[in-house]
């Protein structure tokens, strides 16, 4: 079997299932596709015009829209799709109607019919939903893999802060659990017990305050006594001491006997000694990402890894393909990286590609496993042509050229003048300094040295970079030079103060220069071993 090189692509997802991703060729599918849950349902159910333009999703825009793509992937699944989801889309056509509901389940039904293709006999899909629309994606899940594959629907607690209005507070999130056929790869959860979990025990702690429990040392039927500590005990009426006197032995070498104030033999079990406890399916055990936690990124719908460790672990062996075809900040395939399974990331925004390339980079280091990166433009003829698909994908892109951090996004209205920005230090004295950068993907002239020299002064920034796709022309260059350089104060050298490159430059290599201690652009992910982690689980399939 050839080794599966691991995989992140940028495009849709769609498009990259059907032209790149073999029939049963993965294991283990996750996925949590984006969706405009914070519409009220008077939106979301609104009839739309099929003349509108195509369903759009960025990182930070989670909406369908029913529109011509949306009709013509319906058009598709009614007549060439599986016959019990046409008969399931129709039945919802005519009772949603043409609205943006009814567009996202349509275009979550193409996709789900392809995941489902690519997935081994042994795999599982993971979907990862809310409330407003779980009870419809049921339908669509069943329609495509059958109700005899359903295994769980598993509710998350993701918070607890939620005040309800008039209702109840909505604190959970749904996770679908479906496989391919009942020979799935299945490794039983299990949770270390605590103090809130071991009920019916006596729990004392040590005098380094680790937990154990005291329990019944006899079980019932009646048996011999046995010799304690020099002293034959007999057991309690109706009772047998559950180990012969080798047992016994041992247990009092190891310190695991104690006793009652009645001087009745007592089993002492520390609490990380127990087996696990079997996970169910509501967990309330993953804590969410807040504010302070150590692998928070700052990316819109972050889940915590803790949660796909989990899944991964249960439903996969080590080496098995993950796939995660809305990878937005990368959780599934840096967690599968850590547990040492292959993996294939999509995402339709460069503002992701860029994010989990530094993750798994900050994450793992020298001992990341290599990867493939495709979709991305590799020369000057993709660079156009991502501009003229999307020029906020292409901007994004350019920014990432020069290891810069987006400056802005598609909701933010007018253009600041900053398209990313770097921050780098180049003193002690912890206060960085700012290189700001536009991109300018049309014609160019001096005018735009000068906007960028304007935005620079605003923004208090050192330094300046321009990103073209044309050459500079020559009172480009000469208004650039005019700005001088930086001179940095405990560092030597000197820098322009407005620099400028071409795509073609930045492919080819060249870089910007700037002056730097280190630079501190990106909040940066833990630094993580790839290890063979304890594991409560058994390697078995059912």
């Amino acid at each position: 079997m050839a080794q599966h090189k691991n995989l992140l692509y940028f495009g849709d997802n769609l498009e990259i299932l059907r032209r790149h991703v073999a029939d049963e060729s993965v294991d283990l599918i996750y996925l949590d596709p984006p969706f405009n849950s914070n519409a009220s349902y008077n939106i979301l159910f609104k009839e739309k015009s099929g003349e509108e333009s195509a369903a759009q999703i960025t990182a930070f825009e989670d909406t369908w829209h029913w529109g011509r793509e949306s009709a013509e992937a319906y058009h598709d699944l009614v007549t060439a799709g599986p016959r019990k989801l046409g008969d399931l889309l129709q039945a919802l056509v005519t009772f949603l109607g043409h609205n943006d509901m009814m567009a996202y389940l349509v275009m979550m039904a193409a996709r789900l019919v392809e995941l489902r293709r690519t997935l081994k006999t042994t795999g599982s899909l993971f979907l990862h939903c809310d409330p407003t629309a779980s009870h419809y994606l049921k339908l669509v899940l069943d329609s495509i893999f059958g109700p005899l594959y359903f295994r769980n629907e598993i509710i998350w607690k993701r918070t607890s802060g939620r005040k309800g209005v008039s209702q109840y507070g909505r604190v959970h999130d749904v996770i679908f659990f479906y496989t391919r056929t009942s020979n799935s790869v299945w490794n039983p959860p299990a949770i270390a017990q605590d103090e809130t979990t071991v009920r019916g025990h006596d729990v004392m702690k040590d005098s380094d305050g680790r937990p154990y429990r005291v329990s019944d040392l006899s079980g019932g039927g009646q048996g011999p006594p046995r010799t304690f500590n020099g002293t034959e005990i007999s057991p309690p009426v109706g009772r047998h001491w559950m180990f012969d006197q080798k047992g016994i032995d041992r247990l009092l070498v190891e310190g695991r006997v104690i006793f009652s104030a009645k001087g009745t033999p007592r089993l002492k079990t520390y609490l990380d000694q127990l087996p696990g406890t079997a996970v169910h399916d509501v967990w309330t055990d993953i804590e969410p990402i807040n504010a302070a936690a150590q692998e928070r990124l700052g990316y819109p719908t972050q889940k915590p890894e803790a949660l796909l460790e989990r899944i991964i672990r249960a439903s996969s062996r080590e080496n098995d393909v993950v796939l995660d075809p809305f990878c937005g900040c990368g959780t599934a395939i840096a967690v599968a990286e850590r547990l040492k399974r292959r993996w294939i990331g999509i995402d339709v925004t460069y503002l992701a590609i860029n994010l989990v390339q530094r993750r798994l980079r900050d994450t793992f280091g020298k001992h990341l496993s290599p990867y493939e990166i495709h979709g991305a433009p590799k020369d000057i003829a993709g660079a156009v042509a991502l501009k003229n698909l999307d020029p906020y994908q292409f901007e994004w892109w350019a920014v990432d050229l020069v290891d810069a951090r987006p400056g802005r996004d598609r909701r933010k209205g007018a253009d600041s003048g900053v398209d990313g920005y770097i921050n780098f230090f180049d003193d002690k004295s912890g206060q960085a300094k700012r290189l700001v950068v536009q991109v300018k993907s049309g014609h160019t002239g001096p005018h735009h040295v000068r906007d960028l020299k304007g935005v620079m002064e605003r923004e208090k920034a050192a330094i300046g970079a321009l990103i073209t796709l044309e050459d500079p022309t020559g009172p480009m260059t000469r208004e650039a030079a005019a700005a001088g350089f930086y001179e940095p104060p405990e560092l030597p050298g000197r820098y322009p103060r407005v620099q400028i490159r071409t795509v073609a430059e930045l492919l080819e290599g060249k870089k910007l220069e700037y002056p730097q201690f280190y630079v501190d652009t990106f909040k940066r992910a833990e630094r993580k071993t790839k290890h063979q982690q304890p594991s409560l689980l058994e390697d078995e399939p059912f």
